[in-house]
């Protein structure tokens, strides 16, 4: 007994089943974090080296190359780069997605444990840090003063705000950047420290000694005890100078105020940090790893609220940048599509069915199949974002197909005059095996998604996980609740014919139908030509799938904007803060214009580090509906006036639309063995790439121009003069750098104390002059005369890429230029300047993705196309009627790529989904027709006169379920609004292929069925011979069925 006829015959049961699996779903999806994405980030870990007074070049040698052959070929890694610069050495590691990152961390650190003998002995332990890319900040709050400075506003922020957010609810933790903290400067002057005979090394000694807090003991008494605090440390600019540092030459004391300027100042003063041109700090809220995104930032937003009260009058807080705007703007279009989706299909199928009766049995399974879906994405562990909800969005075209068939085959049975209980239980029984059919082949198709290796698989694995449990779950209730549905409600023959209008439909239908099958019958004479129109169509499909421009995602209008700076070699600070200024007046102009929100800049670039010679701008805009241009339009016209800015190279992007590689698009790595040879190299490429206007801004991180004072020691004068090396190097970082020497307190916080040369004392090569250090036996040796300068210009840093040196070239593309064509340019660039068989080409970023996730969906493409076929094999017993069914498929494709063309859309893995996903949507089709003629043989029907019968019977399932998967996809393609482009991408690849398809489909599946189905035997063949030898053995047959 089938589950339908049960459901027939225990309606309550049938009910049951459906409420069930709505409340679970409602239970497990209030349990769903909410994300834009999956998480598709790498378990990342980097191995952080410091070594003072080493250069780049020594540092690459010494210490990079030989972790680097300590950790290579650790399990699960796929990329390592390392960035060599003066005193420090950077390895960041990234490793498989199925990684732990614990287990990766242990690994690394025992590697490196193996090495560290062989590492200088000055150089520090390497620091191994794991790199949790679930804590990026999704929010950033504004503080900033009209009248305090930025060190107050700073203080300020970290006594009185970091913690008052930080204890929201779903908060991980606050990071205040673009601050400057207070700290306790001491500048020194030379002159005064030579003319007391007193050394840079004396005042730090001085200052570690004496500013110190150690516990006194206690009194005891017989009465009291009396606990004893010896007041010793250093608290005030005032206390700091009235410190004796040592005798001077004529023997009296000298203080420190003596021999430096001691002032509370900001720690840091080489950073600028400006919003709107206005200096400021930024607290940049990270959500835990599994919060609502939305939810914690609106949290935050009502808390930045309530503290607007308790803030001083000069004091400004407010939200400049909020990440969860664009998930949460894009979420509600999503859902707007949904509820859309959900109308056309319910008009479609009261179209068809003209009666709104019939019509609310089959939509009553689409809240079911969705909701219970749930389920399984919350045993899985997965979110609600963009990709699940648009799986949402088609589910409700494909979840109503199987109970549109049921309902469909239930309402013939009764227009032939079955009564309701008969017409409920045959039609039901009849059209089960094509349901399963269907369900099978769906699942099938989107389980090679969710199986695919790598990023794409993570991606788009929880897309077609909750494709397929919707689909699943929509056969369990096509079988239950429908059948039990159609045999209460659908009593009275004016359930089925309903109305004057729907009988007018109805005879339109009826006539549409009967030239369908005069039209098949003449097909039927020469149904060869359906193999020459399939052929022909395939052709034309794989002409429009070549002239497709690839890409890796479409270009989104996320509602923000980046500008990279990029000084040139040696810039000074003063230098990049006039330029920076000028960069800010031509982004200033969009937010007086009404396009943007803000402007907000940060030195230190993509990371630069402390590089002062390097920038980055963040440009939140206006919402949607508030601007007059996409966010695409802004960018052109802010890139004409910063190319004209002389100084600086000001590059205009967009954020990648899957937050996945990070930087800029085009992303070429060219490796080599010396970092000469590969600079000659890249020199060519760039000074072609200078002739394509379609790539902007092509810069390098290889950079040889860096102005350099080379200070080299004479060892032999220092070894015969008692003066040790690292007291000269010491010595050079405290007057020329600056060093942190010990702390002191502030309102029971604790603050850096730092030396420093005065400005006026290191401004030339020449202020060495007057610096002293001291010999062995005390006395004070000029540091003129140990060292020698030279001046000179070399790289700053050294980069390699999977353990071998290289120069990696980034650039920007124009709206309507591919990655895939700016690569295949890139690459015959390449080939042509550079004839060398040393050179090898790698990408990073999403050019990395781009290249690596066009094999992984065409893989998954096949296998998806190959499990569809066995298993419509295993089902239908035959190797025949899936390669019938399945020759709807390039139709399909065909149709996508015309879609595509048509829009001027791309191939990209949104694209590309779409198409995997027409694998079953066509063989869905084809399915219908070819089921039902294999049981009109059964019968003893001619393979013709079956399929005739076969495909005219089905042509109302078959155009119906069609319909409403393009009503499901409708709402996506004319939608607009934040992820629109995704959305629009996906939706015209499903739209196009069906159209095609079922167009097609109807006349090519009868006309191969009526060429190749009579070499198939009919299912029930081998179960009549069976029954047949049973009659003529009943001996044998009663044997075979005693207990």
């Amino acid at each position: 007994m089938l589950i339908s006829d049960i459901s027939v015959r225990r309606p309550v049961l049938a009910a049951v089943i459906s409420l069930v699996l709505l409340i679970l779903g409602l239970l497990a999806g209030s349990t769903l974090s909410v994300r834009e994405f999956p998480d598709v980030q790498p378990p990342v870990v980097s191995v952080d080296t410091r070594y003072t007074g080493a250069s780049g070049d020594v540092i690459e040698r010494r210490i990079t190359q030989v972790l680097e052959d300590e950790v290579a070929g650790l399990e699960g890694m796929v990329k390592m780069t390392s960035r060599s610069q003066d005193e420090r050495s950077t390895i960041t590691m990234e490793f498989d997605l199925d990684r732990d990152i614990d287990g990766a961390a242990n690994d690394v650190r025992e590697r490196v444990s193996r090495v560290l003998r062989m590492l200088p002995e000055e150089a520090d332990p390497p620091q191994i840090t794991k790199q949790d890319n679930m804590m990026d900040a999704t929010m950033y709050v504004d503080v900033s003063s009209d009248t305090r400075s930025v060190m107050d506003v700073t203080d300020y922020a970290e006594r009185n705000l970091v913690d008052r957010l930080g204890v929201v609810d779903g908060v991980a933790s606050v990071r205040l950047s673009g601050g400057r903290r207070p700290a306790m400067r001491v500048w020194l002057d030379r002159d005064a420290l030579a003319a007391r005979g007193l050394t840079v090394q004396d005042v730090e000694n001085t200052l570690r000694r004496e500013n110190v807090e150690l516990p006194a003991g206690r009194i005891e008494s017989v009465d009291r005890e009396f606990t004893l605090r010896a007041v010793t440390r250093l608290d005030t600019p005032e206390d700091f100078g009235a410190l004796v540092i040592g005798r001077g030459a004529s023997g009296r004391f000298v203080r420190l105020n003596e021999v430096a300027d001691v002032r509370l100042e900001p720690e840091d003063t080489r950073s600028i940090a400006r919003s709107n041109k206005q200096a400021g700090v930024s607290l940049g809220i990270v959500p835990q790893a599994q919060a609502n995104i939305v939810a914690v930032n609106q949290a935050v937003i009502d808390e930045v609220d309530r503290l607007q009260s308790t803030l001083p009058d000069d004091i400004n807080m407010d939200v400049n940048v909020d990440f969860s705007e664009f998930v949460g703007k894009s979420m509600i279009e999503v859902i707007k599509a949904l509820f859309i989706a959900l109308g056309v299909v319910l008009m479609v199928m009261l179209l068809f069915l003209n009666s709104w009766r019939a019509t609310i049995i089959p939509g009553l399974t689409i809240p079911v199949s969705i909701i219970a879906a749930a389920m399984v994405m919350a045993v899985l562990g997965y979110t609600i974002n963009t990709l699940t909800l648009l799986a949402a969005v088609l589910a409700i075209g494909l979840v109503v197909d199987d109970a549109v068939v049921v309902l469909e085959n239930i309402v013939r049975h009764r227009e032939q005059g079955s009564p309701p209980l008969l017409a409920a239980i045959d039609g039901s029984r009849q059209i089960g095996f094509a349901v399963i059919a269907t369900t099978v082949v769906l699942v099938s198709v989107f389980l090679p998604v969710a199986l695919a290796p790598g990023r794409i698989g993570v991606l788009f694995g929880e897309f077609g996980i909750a494709l397929a449990s919707a689909v699943v779950f929509s056969s369990l209730v096509a079988l239950t609740l429908v059948p039990m549905m159609c045999s209460r409600m659908m009593r009275s023959q004016a359930d089925v014919t309903s109305s004057e209008r729907g009988r007018k439909r109805g005879q339109a239908f009826r006539a549409l139908a009967g030239a369908y099958r005069s039209g098949m019958t003449r097909a039927l004479r020469a149904p060869w030509m359906a193999l020459v129109l399939v052929a022909l169509v395939s052709a034309g499909g794989w002409y429009l799938f070549e002239q497709l421009p690839q890409e890796y995602a479409p270009l989104e209008d996320r509602g923000m904007m980046i500008v990279m700076v990029q000084g040139p070699e040696g810039a000074s600070f003063d230098y990049m803060d006039d330029q920076i200024s000028q960069i800010e007046d031509i982004a200033i102009r969009q937010v007086e214009a009404g396009e943007a929100r803000r402007t907000i800049i940060r030195t230190g670039g993509w990371g630069a580090g402390s590089d002062i010679t390097a920038a980055f701008m963040y440009m939140p805009l206006e919402s949607h509906d508030e601007r007059r241009f996409t966010a695409m339009e802004i960018a052109g016209q802010m890139r004409g006036p910063m190319a004209e800015l002389p100084g600086v190279r000001a590059m205009v992007f967009l954020p990648p639309s899957l937050n996945m590689g990070g930087g800029r698009e085009l992303q070429v790595v060219l490796r080599g063995n010396e970092y000469e040879q590969i600079a000659e190299w890249r020199d060519r490429v760039m000074d072609r790439v200078r002739e394509n206007p379609r790539i902007l801004g092509m810069t390098s991180d290889y950079y040889e121009a860096q102005p350099q004072i080379k200070v080299g020691v004479d060892r032999a004068r220092a070894t015969d003069l008692g003066v040790s090396l690292r007291e000269v190097g010491e010595t050079l970082q405290t007057m020329l750098g600056s060093r942190r020497v010990t702390t002191f307190i502030d309102r029971g916080e604790e603050y850096n104390v730092v030396l420093q040369a005065s400005e006026e004392d290191r401004v030339t090569p020449q202020d060495l002059n007057n610096i002293y250090v001291r010999s062995v036996s005390g006395d004070l040796v000029p540091l003129a005369s140990l060292v020698r300068l030279e001046e000179s210009s070399g790289p700053r840093q050294f980069q390699r890429f999977n353990r071998q040196r290289s120069i990696k070239l980034s650039a920007n593309l124009v709206p309507g230029y591919s990655l895939g064509e700016a690569l295949n340019f890139m690459n015959t660039v390449i080939a042509e300047e550079v004839q060398d068989e040393s050179l090898s080409i790698d990408y990073d970023g999403e050019s990395r993705e781009y290249v690596e996730s066009g094999g992984q969906i065409y893989f998954s493409f096949l296998l998806a196309l190959l499990i569809c076929f066995l298993v419509l094999a295993a089902q239908f017993e035959s190797f025949i009627h899936p390669f019938i069914i399945l020759l709807t498929v390039p139709l399909a494709l065909a149709g996508g790529m015309l879609g595509l063309n048509v829009v001027g859309g791309t191939l990209n893995v949104f694209s590309l989904t779409g198409c995997i996903m027409l694998i079953g949507l066509a063989a869905k089709n084809g399915i219908l027709i070819v089921e039902f003629s294999n049981q009109l043989r059964d019968r003893g029907l001619p393979v013709v006169q079956a399929v005739l019968e076969g495909a005219t019977t089905r042509l109302r399932p078959v155009l119906m379920t069609s319909m409403c998967t393009v009503g499901g996809t409708i709402p996506l393609i004319v939608s607009d609004g934040p992820g629109s482009a995704a959305r629009r991408t996906l939706g015209v690849v499903v739209l196009g292929g069906v159209l095609v398809s079922v167009v097609l489909t109807l006349y090519i599946v009868p006309c191969v069925y009526a060429m190749l189905a009579g070499r198939t035997r009919p299912a029930s063949t081998v179960t009549r011979a069976v029954q047949a030898l049973r009659k003529r053995h009943p001996t044998t047959a009663a044997a075979s069925t005693a207990p």
